[in-house]
């Protein structure tokens, strides 16, 4: 009898502590599901910081339950996003309660599951309603192409198929003298080049500014931050600048040219002008050929170490979008046109494998100005949304579209892409968002919101961070802020003030220092990138306005390489892959 009671206690202990262990074992579940919930982009952990103590939202170190956490992501407004990103059920609900009362080490006992779930339940009864609201067709029309999930269920390849290749024959129109040495190179230092305009904003430079004649190279000490000498283009020479490019050897700069053959326009800012390409000596800083490139200069850049990508604001009609330049024999050895990457062109960017394209959508303008015109109608109300816009990867040993990125957002105006060729990050201006895309699967990662109306943007020396210059142009705004974000959530950590309508953000070959180009007040404004403290402002002579940005460095032998452009770093260097230059 004895045994028999001892082996029914025994067996009843054993079932209570089964029972215990499967319980506990479930709220681990709970606590390990709350955890990946929380700290997933776009989250909880991106307004409560990681540990709960509060960031832009409020400290819930106490222990929201289930049913209060339901009640902020259907009440609260800053919530929203949140929320429709979460989609959560009250399994999940219940699991994020569990989760963040770990925070402040309160226990979680089967109890504290039950009574939650009962109280979400409830919760969850009172919000619903038999309220229904009329729609138009209009609406229902809205609704059917509002979400993300609807572009990427209806994209069809907007290219042609199979390679897309295109010739144009450049022309020397002019050459020149190239005069005398400007500065002299010294072995071991490093300089940055700066195209400038004279187009600088006068309504924020203040009472008695003026700009200059013409349009100007400037060359400055890289270590120092000073200019070191400049040469301002014959009038007849000038036109409206927007990039700075030095071919891979360091041996020629470019620059936008004025219309071929004629006399100096009156209207320099014309983006649509017909305009030359004006090779320039780094060294002498004056022009020695000017030749047609088929269109005008928007941006350009090094590929491969050998030859300058280079893309066109506008075209002749024999010209093209997208082209590579050989600056050895000054020839275009190919390129692609819109009408064959199926929508209007803006920029291209390369990581030195591939060409990234970013794409608009036509028919909301002149077929240039349809991405811009788009993005300020929509900020105006003129229109409620907009086609999708893309970006198209383009093999330059093939010439063919190889793959095409719709991303969320209007009117994306830079690509960023890591040290490793993984990811993407792209500039929404049209929306003041950025997006960061799996360059493998064409997955979006995460979309998050920016400044006004952002453009350029650059990783930090550990690609932890993306700084994102907010230049405001989309929206008639002189843009003043810079905003940094986490690169993998996209939340953001800091908005610093900064120079007006910054366009050009470009980390330092020594890994140290973010340079930030103002085309507002012709000035580059330089940031300690690990602090985001400002430690430097450069002014442009006569208040030219910046426009790209390049570094070349002199070996010990006084041979000179680019290390870094708009289009990434160069010759070896890369301070994200432990190759910072020492300077």
């Amino acid at each position: 009898m004895t045994n028999t009671r001892w082996l029914r206690g025994l067996i009843l202990a054993s079932t209570l502590l089964a029972t215990a262990a499967y319980a506990q074992v479930k709220l681990d579940a709970y606590a390990k599901r709350g955890e990946a919930l929380y700290n997933q982009p776009a989250s909880c952990a991106v307004c409560h910081k990681q540990d709960g103590t509060g960031l832009i939202g409020p400290d819930i170190t106490y222990g929201p339950t289930a049913a209060t956490i339901l009640e902020q992501m259907l009440n609260n407004p800053q919530m929203a996003a949140i929320s429709q990103e979460l989609k959560a059920d009250n399994e999940d609900l219940i699991a994020l309660a569990v989760y963040i009362r770990t925070f402040s080490g309160q226990e979680t006992d089967e109890k504290t599951v039950v009574d939650q779930r009962a109280q979400l339940v409830s919760a969850r009864a009172r919000t619903e309603t038999d309220l229904v609201f009329p729609k138009t067709a209009r609406d229902e029309a809205v609704e059917a192409v509002q979400s993300w999930d609807s572009v990427i269920a209806d994209w069809q390849r907007r290219s042609s198929e199979g390679s897309i290749f295109e010739e144009y024959d450049s022309q020397v129109v002019a050459t020149f003298d190239p005069g005398k040495p400007r500065f002299k190179p010294k072995k071991g230092k490093t300089y940055f080049y700066e195209n400038v305009g004279n187009s600088a904003n006068l309504a924020v430079l203040g009472p008695g500014a003026t700009n200059g004649k013409s349009s100007q190279v400037v060359v400055g000490d890289a270590r120092t931050h000073k200019v070191i000498a400049s040469y301002e283009l014959p009038v007849s020479l000038r036109a409206a600048v927007h990039t700075t490019i030095v071919s891979a050897d360091g041996k020629y700069v470019y620059i936008v040219g004025s219309k071929p053959n004629t006399e100096p326009t009156n209207q320099i800012k014309a983006l649509d002008a017909p305009a030359t390409l004006l090779k320039v000596d780094a060294v002498t800083l004056q022009p020695i050929l000017q030749q047609t490139m088929g269109g005008r200069l928007h941006h350009g850049m090094v590929f491969r170490d050998k030859y300058v990508l280079l893309d066109t604001f506008s075209r002749d009609p024999d010209g093209l979008d997208v082209m590579l330049l050989d600056p050895a024999t000054d020839k275009i050895i190919g390129g692609v046109r819109d009408e064959d990457l199926g929508g209007s062109s803006y920029t291209a960017y390369t990581d030195d494998d591939y060409i990234y394209i970013l794409m608009e959508p036509v028919g909301y303008a002149s077929h240039r100005s349809t991405g811009m015109l788009g993005a300020k109608n929509l900020y105006g109300g003129k229109i409620t949304t907009m086609k999708p816009f893309w970006v198209a990867k383009l093999d330059p040993d093939t010439w063919e579209v190889v793959q095409e990125y719709p991303y969320p957002g209007f009117r994306g105006d830079w690509v960023v892409i890591d040290a490793k060729k993984e990811f993407m990050y792209v500039t929404a201006g049209g929306t003041s968002n950025v997006s960061k895309i799996n360059l493998a699967t064409g997955a979006v990662i995460w979309a998050a919101g920016a400044g006004i109306s952002p453009y350029g943007a650059s990783l930090n020396q550990d690609e932890t961070e993306l700084w994102v210059a907010n230049k405001g142009e989309h929206t008639g705004h002189f843009g003043r802020t810079l905003s940094v974000l986490k690169a993998d959530s996209g939340q953001q950590v800091a908005t610093l003030f900064s120079g007006y309508e910054v366009d050009h953000l470009l980390l330092s070959p020594n890994g140290k220092e973010m340079w930030a180009t103002s085309n507002g007040e012709g000035r580059i404004y330089v940031y300690d990138a690990a602090s985001h403290e400002q430690i430097s402002v450069i002014q442009m002579p006569q208040n030219g306005d910046p426009h790209g940005l390049v570094w070349v460095h002199y070996d010990k032998k006084g041979v000179a390489r680019v290390v870094r452009d708009q289009g990434g770093f160069r010759g070896g260097i890369n301070p994200a892959l432990g190759k910072a230059l020492d300077y």
